[in-house]
């Protein structure tokens, strides 16, 4: 079974220096129908001003990623790591038993658009820590690349979690399959463009649920950056 959400159904938030989309219910946000899919529990698409950003602030047991689109986001935290994480890398901070941080955007005339993503843990209570890698447009052209994944397979970021995270990018006649598990679920995350996921078009912004199904179908993509969840039930 498949199920799309459209991008103008998200939940939104304006704050002036911070324009916010949520797919699940987040902050002043909140959807009973829409409190996460699986472990999946938050995909905030984030744009901050220039010059702003989310001042220092905690988290725990939780597994973070951010997936930053353009722009550059700098992150500092409380293990010591300043680190700017520029478009094509993939962040991840596993806050465990507990960790501040905080995320600027320094550019001046610039602004940073990113996904911010919480998966939550198969484990608590860990030390926090903190990874980052570069995943090139020519390593996601064409394919699904694994870019996080519970034992960090293929040089992904490790995420302490039932979970794995695909990133690819479809234009023209490019065309992809995952064999699927149809006891979990997945979660495909249209960034931008279009793109066909099994059958179904989804634009920039929407998404699509899948539920016992045995394998996942992308084609047709028009300048189409894609991320896919493979969660826990």
């Amino acid at each position: 079974m498949l199920t799309v959400r459209k991008s103008q159904d998200r939940g939104h938030a304006d704050h002036g220096w911070l324009r916010s989309f949520h797919s699940f219910s987040f902050a002043g946000y909140y959807d009973p129908e829409h409190m996460g899919f699986g472990n999946l529990r938050v995909i905030n698409e984030d744009r901050i001003a220039p010059g702003t950003g989310f001042g220092t602030h905690g988290h725990r047991d939780m597994e973070i990623i951010s997936y930053v689109l353009s722009g550059e986001l700098a992150h500092k935290d409380s293990m010591g790591n300043v680190k700017g994480i520029p478009p094509g890398d993939v962040q991840r901070m596993s806050a465990g038993s507990g960790v501040m941080h905080s995320e600027f955007n320094h550019a001046q005339g610039q602004s940073t658009h990113f996904l911010q993503i919480w998966i939550e843990p198969n484990v608590r209570g860990i030390a926090p820590s903190y990874e980052q890698k570069t995943f090139t447009d020519a390593d996601k052209r064409g394919t699904l690349r694994l870019v996080a994944s519970p034992d960090g397979a293929q040089g992904s970021v490790l995420i302490h979690a039932d979970a794995a995270l695909y990133a690819g990018l479809f234009d023209a006649g490019e065309a992809a399959t995952l064999a699927l598990d149809p006891a979990r679920k997945t979660y495909v995350h249209l960034v931008r463009g279009e793109l066909q996921v099994n059958g179904a078009l989804l634009s920039g912004g929407d998404a699509a649920r899948i539920e016992g199904e045995s394998a996942l179908s992308l084609a047709q993509g028009r300048d189409a950056e894609v991320l896919v969840f493979d969660l826990a039930a």
